[in-house]
């Protein structure tokens, strides 16, 4: 699949969560879980396209104005990991954080609109339809990679934090089987 077509995807993918997110309350519980699935998603998103796609549009740039744009696309990205900081941080669900959020989706969608037609049309003149759809393949096997790391390697263990009495008490515990 091209790697335009797979960003698209994404970003009606976030979108969607963005606009969801902007409709609950500040304190509805929804908005905690969302905020971290936003995160998630947006953060993968542009970790991802910063090393396979706007790397490759950057170092092709020959005109001025076409690295200037690519540059701003950058600069888009490190705002919204500003504001995702802002959406992961364990302060009080409030009117803040609410506005907050009406920032982070309309900057969003900014970056969005510009990346879609600037970022896009810059891509069709710098790399070939071939190496977009290998940077498709690619897109897709560092998103598996960015999903496994996330998922906790101990799912189904006990998360209970441990302290020197508990392990003591497991060390013990382990003796006494052997």
């Amino acid at each position: 699949m091209n790697v335009l077509s797979i960003i698209k995807k994404e970003h009606r993918e976030v979108g969607a969560m963005l606009d969801k997110a902007q409709k609950l309350d500040p304190d509805d519980r929804e908005i905690k879980s969302l905020a971290e699935q936003i995160e998630k998603a947006l953060g993968a998103h542009l970790a991802i396209e910063e090393r396979l796609f706007y790397s490759r549009i950057r170092d092709r740039a020959d005109e001025s104005e076409d690295r200037v744009d690519v540059f701003e696309g950058y600069t888009e990205h490190e705002v919204a990991k500003h504001l995702i900081a802002l959406l992961k941080s364990t302060r009080n669900r409030d009117e803040a954080f609410k506005a907050e959020l009406q920032v982070l989706c309309e900057s969003v969608k900014h970056h969005v609109k510009e990346e879609e037609s600037t970022i896009f049309s810059l891509a069709r003149r710098f790399i070939p339809n071939e190496e977009l759809e290998q940077l498709g393949e690619d897109w897709q096997r560092a998103k598996k990679r960015l999903q496994a790391k996330a998922t906790p390697k101990s799912a189904g263990k006990s998360t209970r934090a441990r302290t020197p009495a508990t392990r003591t008490t497991a060390k013990k515990t382990r003796a006494r089987k052997r």
